[in-house]
């Protein structure tokens, strides 16, 4: 089917106008040739102008503008911050082999839903990948006294490498040594007016559409479903209507948190090392909760709000304090079970099932972050946050100093 046969489709034309607004547009001339930018999208008969004009497939900008044609080459980080109005992450997957593309978009939907993040955007990319996409009203308006709508790139790139070392352990586990080399999500790409593949626009080289699929369906993908001659046209990409505000606050919250230890603290999220890390190797029972630190006991008391952030500490608190998967399970189902609102059932199993495939041990966020202890007024006294940087510190610590010595046999003369 000829490009201008294909996008004079009602549906199609539609599909293409919903996306492109308040975006920076550019279309695609052939291969490897784009046309200016920036430009814009706004009526359905501006798509067919441009087909008609040469172009065979349209790209649009990560980003939400006040006014796209107001950008322009060499603008500075505050011109630009002051033109956004928003941005999505869109998460482009494109292995050099559709199979291992949907491997990995499948376990990166799964790291995603781990979030509890509800409302994901999966599309084919129309030749051997997937974008992942989750709209920007799902984020909160500031994440560590930060304003959300202002980091970008930074945020996307955080996120996607957050996600990224969430779902390697896995699927190496599962798929191979070979998959560490596979995961291929360009993070450097990730910059100020980033574009992506419209929703139903045709792909130069493989000649089929990029179509929005279900979000569990990346596995069980169909190549044929995208020739246009197949492609419906009734479902939308990136559609925030039913979407939450702040959906998605646990993952950039929890991303930011992994960066800044991976970069200042690079130890506390690797896999704890015995060479650098004598306490935690010589733990060979798990550690009681009479050792556990006030908030940790506190926050196993009861917690009305953060209940989602206070389970995310507790399980990475019970694996990283010697607590076996079965101890840590019993002990989540009895913590929760007494919650005067307790998550749901589904919520806690997802988590639960992702620590059973990944035993990498990960610290608990550290005192000083904000978003945890002290927001959920579990953060402990001065004294302890000024000896401890982190509620594992101070149980090992204690349980060392404090618990019994057994005492040894007297030898028989």
């Amino acid at each position: 089917m000829d490009p201008l046969t294909y996008y004079s489709r009602k549906e199609i034309k539609e599909q293409i106008v919903f996306n492109s607004q308040n975006r920076e547009v550019s279309a695609m001339l052939g291969l490897n040739k784009f046309g200016k930018r920036p430009d814009t999208i706004q009526f359905d008969n501006d798509v067919l102008e441009m087909v008609k004009r040469g172009a065979t497939s349209f790209h649009l900008s990560e980003e939400h503008w006040r006014n796209p044609l107001e950008l322009k080459p060499g603008m500075s980080k505050k011109d630009l911050d002051n033109l956004r109005k928003g941005w999505d992450l869109v998460l482009d997957i494109d292995s050099p082999d559709l199979e291992d593309s949907k491997i990995i978009a499948h376990y990166l939907i799964e790291a995603i839903k781990f979030h509890d993040i509800k409302h994901i955007s999966v599309k084919y990319s129309g030749n051997k990948g997937f974008h992942i996409a989750i709209p920007f009203k799902a984020f909160p308006s500031k994440v560590n006294d930060m304003e959300t709508i202002n980091l970008f790139p930074d945020g996307p790139k955080v996120i996607a490498e957050y996600l990224v070392s969430m779902i390697e352990p896995p699927l190496v586990a599962h798929h191979g040594e070979s998959f560490r080399e596979k995961i291929e999500i360009d993070t450097v790409l990730i910059s100020n007016r980033h574009m992506f593949r419209a929703a139903y626009s045709l792909h130069e080289k493989s000649g089929l559409a990029s179509i929005p699929i279900d979000v569990d369906g990346a596995l069980k993908f169909d190549k044929e479903t995208a020739k246009p001659e197949n492609v419906k046209g009734n479902v939308r990409f990136l559609d925030d209507t039913e979407t939450e505000q702040g959906e998605a606050a646990s993952l950039i919250t929890q991303a930011f948190d992994w960066h800044s230890k991976k970069t200042h603290r690079k130890e506390a999220y690797e896999e704890l090392p015995q060479t650098k890390n004598k306490e935690y190797d010589e733990l060979t029972e798990a550690i009681p909760e009479d050792y556990f630190p006030p908030d940790i006991k506190k926050g196993l008391a009861g917690v009305e709000d953060g209940r989602k952030r206070f389970l995310f500490i507790l399980i990475n608190f019970l694996k990283c304090t010697g607590w076996g998967i079965k101890e840590l399970e019993a002990r989540i189902w009895e913590w929760n079970k007494a919650l005067n609102q307790p998550l749901k059932d589904g919520y806690v199993m997802s988590q639960l099932h992702w620590h059973r495939m990944n035993k990498k041990k990960v610290l608990p966020p550290n005192y000083a972050n904000k978003a945890y202890y002290a927001d959920m007024g579990l953060l402990p006294e001065e004294n302890i946050t000024r000896k401890f940087k982190n509620p594992v510190n101070y149980a090992i610590v204690m349980f060392k100093v404090r618990k019994p010595k057994k005492k040894k046999k007297k030898e028989k003369k």
